[in-house]
């Protein structure tokens, strides 16, 4: 089901919280991108150690890093995405990746579901990846003794964007038993199925995107669905190559980080006001998000 954009815009602008829009530019909405380059444009690629890794040629690639509930930021970047389509040449339509974790801390999660189903994405090939927290979502539906667990990386917040009070005590198993039942009657079908047909993972060319990474030693085709969804410190420390460069979010950091190996772009978005977006084409990468300007991208040899 596709949901006109009207709406969607309509019902943010009436949302009570907008949590960090106006703290970040005094009160306008600002587009905040990571670097200029000689000619002055308002991204540029950022060099680093390895040889380079590219999509097919003639190709546009964009992915979108961790939404938590931000529906405003989510907007605004998609907006400036499809801007960004008029410059330069590409073949085909536009591929748009979103990393996965829409739900969870913001409280626009529902809404953030809204404008993925909706007309905003028309002009691209959209590809969804499934992250922990639709995973943690999903698996409340059928097993409400998650939900105190679910609660404490933001399940709550998900609960109220869909006018279901959470438990007060978080304790009590009939408390959110009854919370489950209520969840399952107001989420939308076409919620249910987006939530239900995520992928894991997709490969362009040299780049692999995924939620959380992958686990080092293991091939790519033989990852598992637990590791790509919540893999950390095991994948970001190591130093193996990887058999493609992976793009992924889940690991919050102040600025995206590219190298040999990854590229991450979790800019905690549903704290900082900054949903980090990556374009890929031919062998460039280049950076751009929502909220102030912010430091330089890492460029950390693997």
């Amino acid at each position: 089901m596709t949901l006109p954009l009207q709406r969607i815009l309509g019902a943010l602008s009436s949302f009570g919280r907008m949590i960090g829009q106006g703290r970040e530019s005094g009160g306008r909405a600002l587009l905040g991108l990571f670097r200029r380059d000689q000619a002055g444009s308002n991204t540029q690629q950022v060099n680093f150690a390895g040889p380079p890794a590219s999509v097919p040629a003639g190709r546009r690639v964009y992915a979108v890093g961790d939404v938590h509930g931000r529906a405003d930021l989510l907007v605004r970047l998609i907006e400036h995405i499809r801007s960004d389509l008029s410059q330069g040449s590409f073949e085909g339509r536009p591929i748009l990746i979103f990393l996965g974790d829409y739900v969870d801390r913001g409280f626009q999660s529902r809404e953030v579901i809204d404008v993925l189903l909706s007309d905003l994405l028309s002009p691209f090939e959209t590809y969804f990846l499934k992250g922990n927290h639709e995973a943690a979502m999903l698996q409340f539906l059928t097993d409400p003794s998650i939900g105190p667990r679910w609660a404490e990386f933001g399940g709550a917040e998900t609960l109220v964007s869909y006018g279901v009070r959470p438990p007060r005590t978080r304790t009590s198993l009939e408390d959110w038993g009854r919370a489950s039942e209520e969840l399952q009657a107001v989420l939308p079908p076409e919620h249910l199925h987006f939530l239900s047909n995520l992928d894991l993972s997709v490969r362009i060319g040299d780049y692999v995107f995924v939620h959380a990474g992958v686990r080092p030693g293991v091939p790519l085709d033989q990852q598992s669905e637990y590791d790509m969804l919540w893999i950390r410190d095991e994948f970001l420390t190591d130093r193996k190559p990887l058999g493609a460069v992976i793009v992924h979010g889940h690991t919050p950091a102040s600025a995206p980080h590219r190298d040999s190996r990854r590229v991450g772009i979790d800019t905690g978005a549903y704290l900082s006001g900054k949903l980090t977006a990556a374009r890929f084409e031919h062998e460039s990468v280049e950076f751009f998000a929502t909220g102030p300007i912010v430091s330089s991208p890492s460029t950390q040899s693997a």
